[in-house]
C-alpha cells in the first residue's frame, strides 16, 4: 500500500462520484493516514473527530474486505474510538468480522447522497431573506456550527474549533444564514466546491423556528448560487430523517447513492 494518491485514485472515485465526493476532496489535503493500492482500496483519515473513509469497489471480494479490515486494525483504527464511512457490503463484513474478535460494531448512521441537476423553487413562502455571512456575524455563525454538530451527534469539536471553521467559511464566502423579519438568524447553510460538484452542508434550523420553510428556501438559494457558479450541487443526508429528505426532494434533489457510518454506538451514554 502506498501513502499517497494520484490520478488513478481520482479515476476510481469517479465511479462513486456522489457517495464518495467528500473522500475525493479530502484525499487532496493533509491527512493523518492515507493508504491506497490505486486499484481496489483507499483508506483516508484526516484525524479525530472525523470518520475514517474506506473506499472499495462494488464487486469487492471477501478477501479484499478482509484486507481492508486488517489494514484498519494494523493502523489502530479498531479501538472503538474511530468510526468509518463505507459501503453497506463492507459495513456488514466489518460488523461480522469485529464481532468474532469481541468488538461490537454497528451501523450508527445511514446516509443518502443526492444531487440537484435542476433546482425547483419552493412553493411554500418563507418570511425573511438569505444573508451572506461576514465577519460581523462570526459569533452567530459559531453558534450554528455548534448547534449543527450537536444535533447530528458526530464529529463534535470544541467551540474554538467551530470558530476556526466559521472564520474559514466566511473568508471563502461559502456561508449563508436565513434572517427572519425581526433580523434574527434562524437557519444556516454552506457550500464547498469539490471538482465539478458543490457540497451543500451545515443545514440547520433552530428548534423553535422549524416548519416555517426557512431551510427549504435557504438551501434552494444556496443551491442556485452553486449551480450558477458552474457546479452540480450535492449533499449528504441522514437517511432516517424523512422530513429533511422530503424537503430536499421538493426542491429538486435526486437520490444517487447510499453509504453508512460504522462504529461503536454511544447513544446510551
Amino acid at each position: 500500500m502506498d501513502n499517497y494518491v494520484d490520478e488513478r485514485d481520482y479515476k476510481l472515485l469517479e465511479n462513486d462520484r456522489y457517495t464518495f465526493s467528500v473522500l475525493a476532496r479530502i484525499i487532496r489535503g493533509e491527512n493523518s493516514l492515507l493508504l491506497s493500492d490505486h486499484e481496489r482500496i483507499i483508506i483516508c483519515f484526516t484525524g479525530q473527530p472525523y470518520p475514517v473513509w474506506i473506499w472499495t469497489p462494488d464487486d469487492a471480494s471477501e478477501d479484499e474486505m478482509e484486507r481492508a479490515y486488517r489494514l484498519a486494525g494494523e493502523n489502530g483504527l479498531l479501538d472503538g474510538e474511530h468510526h468509518f464511512n463505507m459501503k453497506y457490503e463492507l459495513a456488514e463484513f466489518f460488523i461480522s468480522r469485529a464481532k468474532s474478535e469481541g468488538i461490537v460494531f454497528d451501523i450508527t448512521m445511514n446516509m443518502y447522497a443526492y444531487d440537484c441537476p435542476e433546482p425547483i423553487a419552493p412553493r411554500d413562502p418563507a418570511e425573511g431573506e438569505m444573508h451572506k455571512c461576514t465577519g460581523e456575524d462570526l459569533d452567530a455563525a459559531v453558534d450554528f456550527f455548534e448547534d449543527f454538530f450537536n444535533a447530528v451527534g458526530i464529529d463534535k469539536q470544541s467551540r474554538e474549533e467551530y470558530r476556526t471553521m466559521a472564520e474559514e467559511n466566511i473568508a471563502d464566502g461559502y456561508l449563508y444564514l436565513w434572517k427572519d423579519p425581526s433580523g434574527r438568524f434562524v437557519s444556516s447553510c454552506n457550500w464547498h466546491p469539490a471538482n465539478d460538484l458543490a457540497s451543500i452542508g451545515l443545514v440547520y434550523t433552530r428548534n423553535e423556528e422549524r416548519r416555517k420553510h426557512y431551510a427549504e428556501h435557504l438551501v434552494y438559494q444556496v443551491t442556485m448560487i452553486a449551480k450558477d457558479a458552474g457546479y452540480t450541487p450535492m449533499l449528504y443526508t441522514d437517511a432516517d430523517y424523512t422530513a429533511s429528505n422530503a424537503c430536499y426532494e421538493k426542491i429538486g434533489y435526486v437520490l444517487r447513492g447510499k453509504l453508512c457510518t460504522v462504529g461503536i454506538s454511544h447513544s446510551d451514554d
